[in-house]
């Protein structure tokens, strides 16, 4: 069982724009089958967290393509403060972490929902950095684009040691998995 940050960035680091758009990401050419596709990692992943940032962008994305809730078979928490949403079919949970200690509680209880599969932290950068921080990230398997933004959400908001454990190109894309050293 692992936890990953797994997500895709541009070659200056950024998961997002200022204005939380992932258009650059969209028009990559990317081989589905490929190496670090997306499909073979949901096959070992047991649960899965994310920022409220993300999930509200995932939400307005299916809102606008009236797909439903893509990860319905996967217990799914969401780190916030405030009251939102619940797509129908969709086992959120809602959760603060305001501390190392409360990572480390929901941490546990990603763990135990994941019942031996790995945990996926799909983002963002802070959400992941405060896993990192708390000694609770293992990998982070990072897709990185052929653009660059100049500014936006980052892939990491502070400094970590990292260790390059595999590397491939799938198409547009170098994908690479590090192992996270700790805080630097």
């Amino acid at each position: 069982m692992t936890t990953t940050y797994a997500t895709a960035t541009t070659l200056d680091g950024y998961l997002a724009d200022d204005h939380d758009s992932l258009d650059w990401l969209f028009v990559q050419d990317i081989d589905e089958e490929g190496p670090n596709n997306h499909g073979a990692f949901m096959e070992g992943v047991g649960s899965l967290v994310m920022g409220a940032t993300t999930y509200l962008w995932v939400l307005d994305h299916l809102a606008t393509s009236g797909e439903a809730w893509p990860y319905a078979s996967l217990p799914s928490w969401v780190m916030t403060h405030r009251d939102l949403p619940t797509p129908d079919g969709a086992d959120i949970r809602f959760a603060t972490a305001d501390d190392e200690m409360a990572v480390k509680a929901v941490h546990a209880d990603l763990v135990e929902a994941a019942d031996g599969k790995d945990v996926w932290v799909v983002g963002g950068g802070a959400l992941a950095a405060d896993f990192a921080a708390a000694g609770l990230l293992d990998d982070i398997v990072v897709s990185i684009a052929p653009v660059t933004l100049g500014s936006g959400r980052p892939l990491l908001p502070r400094p970590f040691d990292l260790e390059l454990l595999e590397l491939d190109r799938n198409r547009a894309f170098v994908v690479a998995r590090f192992r996270v050293v700790g805080p630097r």
